[in-house]
């Protein structure tokens, strides 16, 4: 450690730190622009010179590595003097906008200038112009002018987001930040770089000019999207949600949030919101008041149970719900006699139902320290962008991942070993990691193992068994898998082998959440393969959300009754009763996310309309049922009750760990076209699917079939072309891309999209022809 001396006060800090860390150690604020605790080190903006005895002109306080016995001066006369000069430097061409300014009142310029600005200017000549920049639905760079070239957006790009969509162009007075020859700013993480501008040059397009900073009340909020439950900020004004901020959390979210956690808002107040409860009568929709909607449902659910028995009931929610609401629909439905209940609509096989419950396998944090990785089935950046950027970071240290996918999409992260194999060969390929992994360490490999593996095994082997902090996770995909049992078993059987920890990358915000509320069947059956008379469906859109959207629709369509509690409407064509229930922001509950951490949250708002928190919905349709135990005051009892009172890691409940044996698989023939099928960011659930400024993006263009090259050679088809996709009994017309690192037996389909909801399952046979004139037209 060395020692150094700030402002009269001594202070130990690791050889190689910089002044300013030992300033931030010591709680002493030295003024600064371009530093970033995140980012590396740019030292352009000058704001933050300190004097430094023995030193003939003030250094700047982030780039002067400190020295044993250094004595630093930050708030000296010639400290401040130096720092005001900058200060002078940097208005003389920012323009006198903050009164109009969407950053004015938490802008680190204005603040500055109040302590360190003169009271008038001696720069007469014209100010500068920069022209405004297009960046996209997300970002506003009309304003660059502003623009103090601190290159915080610029080092984000690089380092975390992985993709350095802007740049500076120019020296001197014509230097200006600009998006590359005109393109959108596409990132997952982009909005990042509207809360690191230090002025108003980056803006929020959606949240422009609709409030003022000192308008908004903060309150603090989980993110209901992917599994890392990111820490929000909401802010609010007159009763709507403005703008959402990340919370810092070192331990879950850094100090970043994805676009979907900052711009799915958008959605609270779509044209979509289902606002009061509905009846449909004589095929047509009629509002009703709560007590109609919820005893014409008791009703319902009691005749059908008195004539087919309790097991044609069925309830399906998505793992976007609460654990409390989940808790009380289990309750519900086994209160009712039905054991028909689940919250994995994408999952079709259950065969370590009872053994596994799934949970990341080592804290968050300790993603970034990871020194190799192996992920299997994972869309990483769009399914996990957090996550992605700590492996990003994992990488950028000296770690090595291994990624097993059926596409060679750019994670944005330097791979070491990439295996891509049709989804049907996903088991062979990690056939052949056990065996090279077998080899390498001298062992017998498991019984039914050939001792022959490819070289891509082998290097994947090799990578494994060096490092030390080692890490095996399966991804949305795997866990979707017709076969993923077989492959978290060959998984499984890699980590232990290796030395590695091993995890699950959880789909939805409260996939855990599921799991600790025992919100699944015994039966390990996919929801709707066996179509029953009555459904409950909570938060769900089977056509999108399902493993196999034509069989779900099929049997919701053939039921006697389908009640859909939902945020928005939807499902008119199959329901009979539609409830508005609260979405996250207007309701208080708790998510559990990927490493057992349980995070409760308040209400932002109240309910749009006559819409009720979802468990209290179904609190009072237990209590007209006339089932027990639905007498709960609050949502916290709910919780306590099924987490215990105070506890907030839940990790020691969870295990990844099976009894199941690794099979060994050998690779197919390839002669027969199978689907992949991702889930788009922004189609991933109900709020984001309604976000107008999410919708707007390169992310949510309409799926196109992605086919490879010679694919595309045999049936003469071309990137832009129509091709007619036929999977089962359902059919899509669809765009062509032809992508020279799919599998030539591999053809890529979004799922939870309208135009792909009439094709079948997410993996298995699918056919492409191009398509005829007349299906041209007719799309």
């Amino acid at each position: 450690m060395v020692e150094i001396e700030i402002d009269g006060k001594k202070v130990e800090v690791p050889p190689g730190s910089m002044v300013m860390d030992a300033a931030n150690k010591l709680g002493t604020y030295i003024p600064h622009f371009c530093y970033h605790k995140k980012l590396s080190i740019a030292a352009n903006c000058r704001m933050c010179l300190v004097e430094v005895e023995k030193a003939p002109k003030p250094l700047p306080a982030c780039a002067t590595p400190v020295s044993a016995g250094m004595i630093v001066r930050s708030h000296s006369e010639k400290a401040v003097q130096a720092q005001k000069s900058v200060m002078e430097f940097l208005l003389i061409n920012h323009p006198l906008d903050c009164p109009i300014c969407d950053q004015g009142g938490e802008c680190q310029l204005q603040d500055l200038a109040v302590g360190y600005g003169k009271n008038n200017s001696r720069y007469e000549e014209e100010k500068r112009v920069v022209v405004p920049k297009e960046a996209g639905p997300l970002v506003s760079m009309k304003e660059m002018s502003r623009c103090i070239h601190c290159t915080r957006c610029v080092r984000f790009g690089q380092e975390v987001a992985g993709v350095m969509e802007l740049g500076m162009l120019g020296r001197g007075e014509h230097a200006e930040i600009t998006t590359f020859v005109g393109e959108a700013v596409s990132s997952e993480l982009s909005g990042n770089m509207i809360d690191l501008c230090p002025v108003g040059a980056l803006t929020s397009k959606p949240f422009r000019y609709s409030a003022r900073t000192w308008e908004l009340s903060r309150r603090k909020s989980v993110s209901p999207h992917d599994g890392l439950g990111a820490n929000l900020i909401v802010q609010v004004k007159q009763g709507f949600v403005k703008r959402v901020l990340p919370l810092e959390n070192e331990a879950i979210n850094e100090c970043w949030i994805s676009d979907k956690d900052r711009f799915s808002y958008e959605a609270l107040t779509s044209a979509d919101r289902l606002t009061r409860p509905m009846l449909k009568q004589g095929g047509e929709w009629k509002e009703v008041d709560w007590q109609t909607a919820l005893e014409y449902i008791a009703h319902g659910l009691k005749n059908i149970r008195h004539e087919h028995g309790a097991d044609a009931i069925a309830a399906y929610a998505t793992a976007h719900s609460t654990l409390e609401e989940l808790a009380l629909l289990k309750k519900l439905a086994s209160g009712i006699g039905s054991d028909n209940i689940d919250f994995r609509l994408r999952q079709t096989d259950f065969a370590l139902d009872g053994q596994v419950t799934p949970w990341l396998g080592m804290p968050i944090a300790e993603v970034s320290n990871l020194q190799r990785a192996l992920v299997i089935g994972s869309f990483l950046r769009k399914d996990h962008p957090l996550l992605a950027s700590r492996l990003r970071a994992a990488v950028k240290n000296g770690g090595q991942l291994t990624l097993v996918h059926a596409t060679r999409d750019d994670s944005l992260i330097t791979v070491a070993n990439n295996i891509v194999a049709a989804p049907s060969d996903w088991l062979a390929v990690l056939s052949g990691i056990v065996s090279a992994v077998a080899s390498a360490k001298g062992e017998a490999a498991p019984a039914g193992f050939s001792s022959d593996f490819s070289d891509a095994a082998k290097a994947a082997a090799a990578s494994l068994l060096s490092g030390e902090q080692k890490a095996v996770f399966l991804g949305n995909a795997a866990v979707h898998h017709p076969q993923a049992s077989a492959i978290a078993a060959a998984a499984q059987w890699i980590a232990n082998a290796t030395g590695a920890k091993f995890g699950y990358l959880t789909e939805a915000a409260n996939t855990v959440g599921g799991y600790i509320a025992g919100a699944f069947s015994q039966k390990a059956e996919a929801a709707f393969a066996t179509p029953k008379k009555a459904y409950v469906l909570l938060n769900a859109e089977p056509e999108l959300d399902a493993a196999n959207p034509a069989q779900a629709v099929a049997a919701l369509t053939s039921a006697e009754m389908v009640v859909v509690m939902s945020a928005f409407k939807h499902g008119t064509e199959y329901a009979d009763v539609l409830l508005p229930v609260a979405p996250f922001a207007e309701t208080s509950g708790t998510f559990v996310n990927c490493e057992g951490r349980a995070q409760s949250f308040n209400g932002t708002v109240k309910p749009l309309g006559d819409a009720r928190p979802a468990w209290k919905v179904l609190r009072v349709l237990g209590n007209i049922l006339g089932l027990p135990g639905f007498d709960y005051e609050t949502s916290e009892a709910i919780r306590d009750e099924v987490l215990g009172a105070g506890v907030a890691d839940v990790s020691s409940k969870l295990s990844n760990v099976s009894n199941a044996a690794p099979q060994a698989a050998s690779f197919g023939a390839g002669d027969k076209l199978e689907r992949i099928a991702d889930v788009p960011i922004y189609f991933a659930d109900a709020l984001v699917r309604r976000s107008g400024p999410l919708q707007a993006t390169v992310d949510a263009q309409a799926p196109k079939a992605v086919i490879s090259a010679a694919l595309a050679e045999q049936i003469a088809v071309k990137s832009g072309d129509l091709v007619q996709v036929l999977q089962g009994n359902g059919s899509a017309i669809l765009e062509a891309r032809v992508d020279a690192g799919l599998p030539a037996n591999v053809v890529r389909v979004s799922a939870a999209h309208a135009s792909t909801a009439t094709l079948g399952g997410m993996f298995g046979p699918i056919s492409v022809a191009k398509a005829g004139t007349a299906a041209g037209e007719g799309k």
